[in-house]
């Protein structure tokens, strides 16, 4: 029983602890790259050739930031934007730093995600809209995204799963979680109980969250 034991007084805090650490940088990151990235893919999406708000522009510049971000891998990112990291929160390392980092990078992604799925509305029920007279703001409001509903709550799923593997990642530069947990406690001790536990208690709730999603999009879907 001194596993047991062990775990109880020991492992277990530090694991919820860590867990509580990574639920509060993901759920931050998700609420801020959110909504960053939600208006970055509508005016992808409305300021391209042919869209409702037509910004050659706009959509080029956009464009042009979304690809060069996007394509990083996200422990090259950490360190690239250091300088710019610094420069916004005063540091490189810590949770909040790590949030910053997971912004930057979760924003770009969402954003060709919200693209893609606005861009695959039916051009039908745009075209019905100006018809009637709406402005682009109601079409945005009351088509695009309603249209794109469900895709989008599976792409924001999608996103978050991503954001938990990269508050694992920011682990290394200290930012806490379980990332950082499994490094320092588990790696670095060699000891393979408290990584194995971690890689359970993250499985566990990433299941949890992409089951929410799909319940989700599909109550989407019915109405």
């Amino acid at each position: 029983m001194n596993w047991w034991n062990d775990f109880s007084s020991t492992v277990a805090p530090q694991l919820l602890q860590a867990t509580v650490e990574t639920l509060w940088m993901v759920t931050l990151t998700l609420l801020i790259a959110g909504v960053a990235g939600l208006l970055f893919g509508v005016l992808l999406s409305t300021t391209r050739p042919g869209g409702i708000l037509q910004n050659r522009v706009v959509f080029t510049l956009l464009n042009l930031l979304v690809n060069t971000i996007r394509p990083v891998p996200f422990i090259i990112l950490v360190f690239a934007i250091g300088p710019l990291t610094r420069l916004v929160v005063g540091t490189t390392i810590g949770d909040v730093a790590g949030v910053f980092v997971m912004c930057v990078s979760a924003t770009f992604g969402i954003s060709r995600i919200v693209e893609q799925n606005l861009v695959s509305t039916d051009p039908g029920v745009l075209e019905a809209a100006k018809a009637m007279g709406a402005s682009p703001v109601r079409i945005i409001l009351t088509v695009l995204l309603p249209e794109a509903l469900a895709p989008l709550i599976l792409g924001y799923t999608f996103v978050f799963i991503a954001i938990v593997d990269m508050s694992a990642m920011v682990g290394a530069v200290g930012a806490g979680g379980l990332g950082n947990y499994a490094l320092v406690y588990g790696y670095q001790r060699f000891d393979w109980g408290v990584t194995y536990a971690t890689v359970i208690v993250i499985i566990v709730l990433v299941q949890l969250v992409q089951y929410l999603g799909n319940t989700l999009a599909k109550r989407a879907l019915r109405h």
